[in-house]
């Protein structure tokens, strides 16, 4: 999920005395402990630590197993008027795995520097989102709030190995529908500049492998029609298309990642020896492709590679998502003037963007609900599944009031048509 894309080090906070650090500030330090690191998170810890915070929060907790070991957690704080469409705060459990012996810090023991940069892996994917979306309610109860829609806080797992014992099984449970869903925020990026970015609408991820069989023979002779032949055209056509993507990006017809078509390849397997001609090598490719492109058209554009690399050249998916929906951004949508009103009496610069990877988003928009990804991480580098992953901790809390005015907007919409 790391574009490349970078920026300046974010925030100005100085570090604080002992026993003064911000109550949320350690509350995300705790979470960031939590070692939900694939290929084996403690989700168990996490949903301790969850129903705790409920606790604290006076709030019920709900936990649907999707999957065998797969727990879906919702803490709900119900409007007075249950009856409306609900608001839904996502955030999912599970961080990616790390390499220890490039962090500058212990990835797991949030340590927090003299400039207030808090170090851990999920510190921006996305463990700060949902301390932030925890505070702003914690703040907003205590104030004594209410709101007409009920909200509705998600904790999901496996969303970092493509949510299929997540998100993807649990908008089909009778859980979820129960759920009443009338809007979504999901998890975004940061952005190096002042302004924060939202994200309307995701790429689709197709994740390919194409398989090359050709003729086996003995490594000392010139054997014909080889497997490797095919391959090495199969790698071209896609190399070749990569390249013509990437120079749109650097033009000014698309200015975002999430406006091209990338292709990386991935993984190539083949050979059983040095002096034997394999009878089969597989090339794979990770696809990332933008809402705007004719999803069946760039598939006979693949099939037509595949005829042009050699004799029964073939292709299978390992994921294919075909989701082209978008979540409107314009001003007469309620939801969005919502958002959007909230974030100008903020005086917050928004940048509206395709998300260019993929999120748990993508499966709410799929089933028709309006999804909007967003981090307020601002003046922050992009970091999430890299090395030295870290928040600012003024960052962070600035995040937290932010969705102190984001969260009482959307619960505060107006009925809509069907509502009443």
């Amino acid at each position: 999920m790391l574009p490349d894309k970078d920026g300046p080090n974010g925030g100005g906070g100085v570090m604080e005395g002992p026993g003064t650090e911000d109550p949320s500030v350690t509350l995300f330090r705790e979470y960031l402990r939590l070692r939900t690191v694939h290929p084996e998170p403690d989700y168990d810890g996490a949903l301790r630590f969850l129903e705790r915070v409920a606790d604290e929060l006076g709030l019920p907790m709900k936990k649907v197993e999707v999957c065998p070991g797969r727990v879906v957690a919702i803490i709900t704080w119900v409007g007075t008027r249950p009856e409306l469409k609900s608001v839904v705060l996502n955030s999912h459990t599970d961080v990616v795995p790390v390499y220890e012996e490039h962090w500058k810090h212990d990835p797991f023991a949030a340590v927090k520097d003299a400039e207030g940069n808090i170090y851990g892996r999920g510190s921006q994917d996305m463990k700060s989102v949902t301390i932030q979306y925890i505070e702003a309610i914690r703040r907003l109860k205590a104030s004594g709030k209410r709101f007409s829609r009920t909200i509705h806080l998600t904790f999901v797992p496996d969303e970092e190995v493509g949510g299929h014992k997540g998100m993807e099984t649990f908008v089909k449970q009778p859980e979820f529908e129960e759920l009443n869903i009338g809007f979504a925020l999901d998890e975004g990026l940061a952005n190096p500049t002042n302004a924060y970015t939202v994200f309307y609408g995701e790429r689709n991820p197709w994740w390919i492998t194409v398989r090359c069989p050709g003729s086996p023979g003995h490594g000392s002779r010139f054997v014909e029609n080889t497997a490797a032949e095919k391959l090495r055209r199969v790698i071209n056509s896609f190399l070749e298309f990569r390249e013509k993507e990437k120079q749109r990006l650097n033009t000014s017809e698309c200015f975002t990642l999430g406006d091209v078509t990338t292709i990386n390849m991935t993984m190539v397997k083949g050979g059983v020896a040095y002096n034997v001609v394999p009878a089969e090598m597989d090339v794979s490719f990770d696809l990332r492709i933008p809402p705007t492109v004719n999803l069946p058209e760039f598939e006979e554009k693949i099939k037509a590679w595949c005829r042009e690399a050699g004799e029964d050249v073939t292709y299978d998916f390992a994921q294919k998502h075909m989701d082209q929906n978008f979540t409107s951004t314009e001003e007469s949508d309620p939801w969005w003037h919502a958002f959007s009103s909230a974030c100008t009496a903020m005086n917050v610069t928004l940048k509206k963007e395709i998300f260019p990877a993929a999120t748990d988003s993508r499966f709410m928009r799929e089933v028709g609900l309006p999804a909007i990804g967003f981090s307020p991480m601002n003046l922050t580098p992009i970091l999430l599944h890299d090395h030295n992953e870290y928040l600012n901790e003024q960052v962070f809390l600035r995040g937290v009031q932010v969705y102190e005015r984001l969260v009482p907007a959307l619960a505060s919409v107006a009925p809509l048509s069907g509502e009443v």
